[in-house]
């Protein structure tokens, strides 16, 4: 019985209610989704702009890209911190288990971001001496990234399946499972990549926007890469997500075909709000605004990321209803802590939003007016 192999609820009380941690893990969550998108994305568009067929504008746009990355990658991890500690406090004995069971991939994670890291500071570094340098360390910091990113979606599916624990586990005690057979984890993991890719696109869309001392030709240049590359990897996103959907188990598929008005109601909003997203860069490209399409297009893709967090932990919870029970959980609220808390928290988005608009979009590269054959 899977029942049997899922630790205890922890039986240290919830200082807060059970329905605050739900909401701060999915505004964490699109936070810290969102800071990774503009990372992951931004690499796979670096290293793809040596095709653009303009080479010193594309060496340009590397080293542009490459000097953001170090400033990125750390957000993506400082912004993962309260989401995976949310989802700890909820799903602990969930996450906790599953995490046993792929145990050396899991641990891997930690080496392989270490090495991605120090990748991407010296391409940072090297960019600035000889622009669009270092494409092919930033390639293999990318793959690391990638190898991330699956390790992590392999751990969520693996948590909220817990009749595949045991197979999986007396199987190979090594610790080197996966969670291969799993049919979401292939369109699930695709489904963020693709999405990583859109944000890349804005991610270009929102430097051309703010580097308003750069040329206009490139300008334009980057702003055209960043809004096709958020054009078409938003349309294939729909073919993904379609296929995410499908592949779903019937009770998880039935709640976004009327199961639950929430759900249905949030998954139109998603896809209503990037086709309206992808309406709204196409004509900001037809009219060159600059602004329509970078702030207009980051801020319905924000709200798209938003509910698409909501949606993706409703499933999660339509997988755990057998052995997950909130209602047990003991709470007791520390009115004297919660409202200290929330109030630095509002605080520190606001000021992570300050930093994001001063530093990664409006600093300049030094290496920008260097040329040099990719």
């Amino acid at each position: 019985m899977p029942n049997n192999l899922i630790p205890t609820l922890d039986p240290i009380p919830l200082p807060a209610p059970y329905w605050v941690f739900k909401l701060l893990l999915a505004v964490t969550f699109t936070l810290h989704i969102l800071a990774m998108n503009l990372m992951l994305g931004g690499i796979v568009l670096a290293l793809a702009s040596r095709w653009s067929g303009n080479r010193e504008r594309a060496s340009r746009l590397f080293s542009d890209v490459a000097t953001k990355l170090p400033s990125l990658l750390p957000a993506t991890v400082t912004l993962g911190v309260a989401p995976l500690l949310f989802l700890q406090v909820i799903y602990g004995q969930f996450f906790y288990t599953s995490s046993v069971v792929i145990a050396w991939p899991w641990l891997l994670a930690l080496v392989m971001l270490t090495i991605a890291y120090y990748g991407l500071y010296y391409v940072s570094a090297k960019t600035h001496r000889e622009a669009g340098s270092g494409r092919f360390v930033l390639l293999g910091s990318f793959l690391l990234i990638a190898v991330i990113g699956f390790l992590f979606t392999t751990n969520l599916t693996l948590s909220q399946t817990p009749s595949a624990w045991a197979g999986k586990y007396f199987a190979d005690r090594s610790g080197w499972n996966l969670n291969l057979a799993e049919p979401t984890l292939i369109p699930r993991y695709l489904h963020f990549f693709t999405a990583a890719v859109a944000v890349g696109g804005l991610l270009l869309m929102l430097i051309a926007t703010f580097k308003r001392d750069a040329e206009p030709d490139y300008r334009q240049f980057v702003f055209d890469i960043g809004g096709k590359a958020f054009a078409y990897a938003t349309m294939a996103q729909f073919a993904v997500g379609f296929a995410f959907l499908a592949t779903l188990p019937g009770e998880q598929k039935s709640l976004f075909l009327g199961g639950s008005p929430l759900a249905t109601g949030l998954l139109v909003l998603g896809i209503a709000g990037a086709a309206a997203a992808l309406l709204l860069v196409a004509r900001a490209m037809a009219q060159k605004n600059y602004r329509l399409g970078a702030v207009g297009g980051s801020s319905l893709t924000a709200v798209v990321v938003l509910a698409m967090a909501i949606v993706r932990d409703m499933v999660r919870d339509s997988y755990l209803k057998p052995y997950f029970h909130p209602e047990r959980f003991t709470i007791e609220t520390q009115w004297t802590v919660l409202p200290l808390f929330l109030a630095l928290f509002l605080g520190g988005v606001v000021l992570w939003l300050v930093m994001v608009r001063r530093y990664p979009f409006t600093a300049a590269s030094h290496a920008a007016s260097s040329q040099v054959k990719l």
